[in-house]
């Protein structure tokens, strides 16, 4: 089942998907969950091409790939994987936030630098803010007015990023509170299905004609 939350977001999240399939061209998607399922690998990603949130923590994967046609991603979480190494040419430059924390490759000798040296623009790694990154985006004049409006977007589940937050610590709390609600919302929702059906064998029986003795 999908949940959409609004026209530019899709919530795939905690629905036992194994793998990401083709799909027609989604440009308007702005915000893609799929958090807490079974997928092993990053693909079929272009049918999102203004995708600028992206969740794939608590999946399989293994490798960091297919994530260059999403060159307008801000904010990318892959925490809690099995991603072992990490080739940094596979990230979008356009990020400005990226949790990879729960995965080995966090471990790889020089991965922080690594990852900053190849992410000019990133504010906030794995939780923790890149110092001096806000004073350099001022001194290059700021951003635009549509990236503005882009990072409204992006940052719509939990307000605008500052550098003492850590977002996707509040992030991960605000998913988990809104799975809570699914579940319950679920539950009631089942329990009045039920009921609606001992309402009708009742009545069936009712309707019935006596059985032969």
């Amino acid at each position: 089942s999908t949940e959409l939350l609004s026209p530019s977001t899709i919530r795939l999240d905690r629905e036992n998907i194994c793998t990401i399939g083709r799909l027609q061209s989604l440009r308007d998607i702005h915000s893609l969950y799929l958090q807490q399922n079974q997928i092993k690998k990053i693909e079929n990603l272009c049918y999102f091409p203004n995708l600028r949130f992206l969740s794939l923590a608590g999946n399989l994967i293994r490798r960091v790939e297919n994530l260059q046609p999403l060159q307008h991603l801000r904010a990318l979480d892959l925490s809690h994987n099995q991603i072992q190494t990490l080739d940094p040419a596979e990230l979008p430059r356009s990020l400005r936030l990226l949790d990879l924390t729960g995965n080995e490759c966090t471990c790889q000798q020089g991965y922080r630098e690594l990852v900053l040296g190849a992410l000019p623009h990133l504010l906030q790694l794995d939780t923790q803010p890149i110092h001096g990154s806000t004073c350099e985006e001022k001194e290059e004049g700021g951003s635009s007015s549509s990236e503005d409006e882009d990072d409204r977007l992006l940052f719509e589940p939990s307000g605008p990023f500052t550098a003492g937050k850590d977002f996707f610590a509040d992030l991960h709390q605000e998913l988990a509170e809104r799975s809570q609600r699914r579940r319950r919302e679920s539950l009631e929702e089942h329990q009045t299905r039920l009921e609606e059906l001992e309402e009708l064998w009742e009545h069936q029986g009712l309707l019935l004609p006596p059985a032969a003795p």
